[in-house]
């Protein structure tokens, strides 16, 4: 295994490394320290917790707690709405993380079968006949009026 580092990897640590005091996220956020507890409690934004409670907000929590308050702001939803929003948009981000490492598996997948195809010699590719898949064709029978 080689010593690389992944920057995408490193930069995603580094968003959600639990940095900040309440104190300091609230300023960062223009927001209360009160406001953020509130937000805490009603599980908008969970914070990091130090072994003693203390509530440690990352880069990523504090560009949640602005966007909490540009939706509350500037597009009057909700609380309740805006939870909402957060848990969707976290779903969207896990499935398309999902797809990702699908469609990496197909890629791979694909290389395995290109690189098998090309071990069998070709006097053997000529003897081989193309498989006939089976029709999806719906037949509907009906029987006859008279019986």
């Amino acid at each position: 295994m080689t010593g690389a580092v992944d920057p995408g990897a490193a930069r995603q640590v580094a968003e959600d490394a639990p940095v900040f005091v309440i104190s300091v996220a609230a300023e960062l956020a223009g927001m209360h320290a009160q406001t953020l507890r509130q937000y805490d409690r009603l599980g908008l934004v969970s914070p990091g917790r130090t072994p003693g409670g203390g509530r440690r907000y990352s880069p990523r929590d504090v560009a949640l707690l602005r966007e909490v308050q540009r939706l509350s702001q500037e597009d009057g939803v909700n609380l309740a709405g805006i939870k909402r929003i957060i848990e969707l948009e976290s779903q969207v981000e896990a499935l398309q993380a999902r797809v990702h490492e699908l469609l990496d598996e197909l890629e791979r997948s694909e290389h395995r079968r290109m690189a098998a195809e090309a071990a069998v010699p070709p006097a053997y590719r000529t003897d081989l006949a193309p498989l006939r898949r089976p029709s999806a064709a719906l037949v509907v029978w009906r029987p006859r009026g008279g019986r």
